[in-house]
């Protein structure tokens, strides 16, 4: 895993579903476990949504704090 990658959970936004246009790091951890016995997405959506199941299971969730900071979310 690179610092990029993390960058990405705090800025990309979910493409579809019940929880489209929130960032992958603002999923609830339901969502993320359901994904993970179902079957993750294929590509880089997928594993996004993969670490991040793994960030939120673990209880890791403050590894984005700082990011979050360099990435404030500007809403329109």
């Amino acid at each position: 895993m690179n610092p990029e990658t993390l960058e990405l959970l705090v800025t990309r936004e979910m493409p579809f579903g019940k929880y489209q246009g929130r960032l992958i790091a603002d999923l609830p951890g339901h969502y993320l476990a359901w994904f993970a016995r179902q079957g993750f997405p294929k590509g880089e959506l997928g594993g996004l949504l993969a670490l991040m199941h793994e960030i939120d299971h673990n209880g890791l969730g403050e590894l984005l704090v700082p990011l979050r900071k360099k990435h404030p979310r500007r809403r329109p």
